[in-house]
């Protein structure tokens, strides 16, 4: 654990870690429930994501489920648009739509397409799919907040293997230059993309060095430890002069025993004995 986290981090109470964690595996459920259904989908990132997402809407991010579009909400941005199973568990359980409406994912006319959609999904701040571009979104939404006056954060969450992405550097030299402190980036670094190890396809590491390179401010974290994700986003809200990245070490397909560590789950859906199979090692089918 980063030093500068460890006392936030014991403070945390165990209850609300209890808590998440209950929320964490209700999200893990809906997606292999969910690309179980439909056939499709990217069950391993959205997996490997959970603890950061769940922490984020169950406890960080000031929404409000009956205003969407609330003008004083953090907003937060999917740039790995493709682990959009676990974003709609979330924003589901949170209340913006109906949990039974999760089992029409990527269905002809569902809101819950294969990638998020701005237009069609409450919650969704913006239609992400294509890697890279979300923390170019969200560096502008931050900037937009300074321009306004407003209080409101912008969170952004990136694959490991989206950094790979030339765009991500430009956002982030960008978010530097105007010292947006009101930006945090989690990268989810499960060292997995679909076509293999990150350091294999092209590596990105060190990774927390080269955002410090940006000018961000950086820490490294264990991406499925509540207490230092939480530790995490409290301590970026104090950083002032520059945007803050959360570097979080995390497992591909973390909770299901057969998905974790593997890059074949990165864009495969579960099928029905894999599901039931899965459902098993969560403690049950989601609700």
């Amino acid at each position: 654990m980063d030093p500068r986290l460890a006392k936030a981090a014991r403070a945390v109470p165990p209850e609300l870690v209890r808590e998440l964690e209950a929320r964490a595996r209700t999200l893990r459920r809906h997606v292999i429930a969910m690309t179980g259904r439909a056939g499709s989908g990217h069950p391993g990132g959205s997996l490997s994501a959970a603890d950061i997402v769940a922490a984020l809407y169950f406890h960080v991010l000031r929404l409000d489920p009956a205003r969407p579009r609330w003008e004083e909400r953090d907003r937060f941005v999917l740039s790995k648009g493709h682990a959009a199973p676990v974003v709609y568990a979330a924003l589901a359980e949170r209340g913006f739509f109906p949990v039974q409406e999760l089992a029409t994912l990527r269905r002809l006319g569902s809101r819950l397409q294969g990638h998020p959609d701005r237009k069609s999904t409450p919650g969704i701040e913006m239609s992400t799919g294509s890697l890279g571009q979300g923390l170019s979104t969200a560096c502008g939404m931050a900037l937009a907040g300074r321009l306004d006056g407003k209080r409101w954060r912008v969170y952004a969450l990136l694959g490991d293997g989206e950094i790979q992405e030339g765009q991500v550097w430009e956002a982030a030299m960008a978010a530097a230059h105007y010292r947006l402190d009101n930006l945090t980036a989690f990268v989810d670094w499960n060292g997995f993309q679909i076509d293999g190890p990150i350091e294999k396809v092209m590596s990105p590491l060190p990774i927390a060095e080269k955002w410090r390179a940006f000018g961000w401010e950086a820490v490294e974290i264990d991406g499925h430890d509540f207490r230092q994700i939480l530790a995490a986003a409290g301590y970026a809200r104090g950083v002032e002069g520059r945007p803050t990245v959360v570097v979080a070490r995390t497992v591909k397909g973390r909770g299901v025993s057969f998905m974790e560590g593997r890059a074949e789950w990165h864009g495969k859906a579960p099928g029905p004995a894999e599901v039931e199979q899965a459902l098993r090692e969560l403690g049950g089918e989601g609700r």
